[in-house]
């Protein structure tokens, strides 16, 4: 077996094959996807200041999660709306209130600001995934627009200097889903899914670790891989071997060497893991925290489990806890370890839930879709704490001051990061694409939300 082959055993995702490749400077016909660049692109946008964030975690609660019994409570709304959660806690920021389910969160508020009154009137999961992750109405031009971890990617990966093992944009533990986060872009800029649960006894990380395979074992294999390629060993001033040779070692670096332990949390302090909560999500923002000290740009944690049509409040009493926790405890440990300044966390889905509860069977309590009004939450990397922007009515039915399109909130965290938000981005077309469009639903300009700016 040749290096070759060798190499498409240890990459099994697509995201690191493209990575690797890439700083290797080369394409393997018949393996791994050349990295194609249109004609004339240069790499755009690197020329703008750089804002004060560094990085990004998103938090993607995947499926939409209940902007009353977050962070927009209507306890005055009556039952019929609230539910069992028919409380608001008071914040340690005086007159912000949020939900029940949430105190960690609420001794934690002079660190975000709340958006209560995003907006953008779809119910449809696919649809309404893509405006908020990319920020384009679908259809445009028929192009695929990128998601904001892909433009980050571009922007803030190795093109602006980025040097690190790790790709620059990581999802946990699962793909975010509903569309291509790609977009036109292409492999290059596809995220590194970790699969994978980090609250096990080792986070079998997709392509690092494999299960049942110990570090030992790996080294063997790459031996006799060695020991089998005769024909690396009979050409060895060949420039295609060495270029293969450069990609195998960042390969083994991540499975052997100190970049992947990035992955591993047996060192991390036993308090310290409970704070977080022993769960898949408070694990995921564990590791998050330490990517970002690792220097990746964009982590993004899929955080399944919102889309609550049936029983909403008894998936709530087991979630909102376990979310509360883990939010909670990654905006105090970023903050000790003096990386919220420089880091933005992002938290949101693509819409929020009907404030009327559907009481009746076969939804026994459930929540449906909905994109009138939904809340997001931003921290860190140079967004103020303690601060609510915009409102909803008496039941949180409608926005009734201050509508957010997702446009301006994603046009905020790009000028936080130093991307320019008119930069153009390369396409297989050729065509004149800027990161975003520059006009909001209503023709309103889509400028940075001062508001909730430090």
């Amino acid at each position: 077996m040749s290096k070759r082959e060798s190499k498409r055993t240890i990459s099994r995702r697509d995201a690191l094959k493209g990575f690797l490749l890439g700083s290797a400077g080369l394409a393997v016909s018949g393996g791994f996807a050349p990295l194609v660049r249109a004609s004339g692109e240069s790499t755009p946008g690197l020329s703008a200041p750089r804002g004060k964030a560094k990085a990004v975690i998103q938090i993607w609660m995947w499926g939409g999660p209940s902007h009353i019994d977050t962070f927009d409570p209507k306890p005055e709304a009556g039952s019929d709306y609230t539910g069992p959660l028919n409380k608001a806690i008071e914040t340690n920021v005086s007159g912000i209130r949020i939900g029940q389910l949430l105190p960690q969160l609420a001794g934690q508020a002079d660190k975000y600001s709340i958006i209560r009154s995003m907006s953008h009137g779809i119910n449809g999961h696919e649809t309404a995934s893509y405006v908020t992750q990319t920020g384009h109405t679908p259809g445009v031009d028929r192009l695929v627009y990128p998601s904001v971890g892909a433009v980050s990617s571009l922007f803030l990966g190795r093109n602006a200097g980025y040097d690190g093992r790790i790709p620059p944009y990581v999802v946990m533990t699962r793909p975010l889903g509903r569309f291509s986060e790609v977009g036109f872009l292409g492999l290059r800029y596809k995220p590194f899914v970790t699969g994978g649960d980090p609250n096990q006894a080792r986070f079998a990380v997709e392509g690092i670790v494999s299960r049942g395979i110990t570090d030992e074992r790996q080294r063997g294999r790459r031996e006799l891989l060695h020991d089998l390629d005769t024909l690396g060993r009979a050409m060895p001033d060949d420039q295609r071997f060495a270029d293969l040779d450069r990609c195998e070692d960042k390969a083994y670096e991540l499975i052997l060497g100190d970049a992947g332990k990035v992955f591993d949390l047996k060192d991390e302090p036993k308090e310290l893991r409970e704070r977080y909560g022993r769960s898949k999500f408070g694990q995921s923002c564990l590791v998050a925290r330490r990517l970002v000290q690792l220097g990746v740009p964009y982590i993004a944690i899929n955080y399944e489990g919102w889309d609550t049509h049936k029983q909403h409040f008894e998936t709530m009493n087991r979630k909102l806890p376990e979310m509360d926790r883990g939010f909670a405890t990654l905006l105090s440990d970023l903050s000790e370890h003096g990386l919220l300044d420089s880091t933005i966390v992002w938290w949101g889905g693509e819409f929020g839930r009907t404030p009327k509860v559907a009481w009746q069977a076969p939804w026994n309590g459930g929540r449906s879709h909905h994109g009138r009004c939904f809340c997001a939450v931003v921290a860190g990397g140079g967004f103020a704490g303690g601060r609510v922007l915009g409102s909803t009515d008496g039941r949180g039915e409608d926005v009734d001051d201050r509508p957010v399109h997702p446009r301006e909130l994603i046009a905020t965290i790009y000028g936080q990061l130093g991307i320019d938000p008119t930069a153009k981005m390369p396409n297989h077309r050729g065509l004149d694409v800027p990161v975003l469009p520059p006009v909001k639903a209503g023709g309103a300009p889509a400028g940075p939300l001062a508001e909730i700016l430090a």
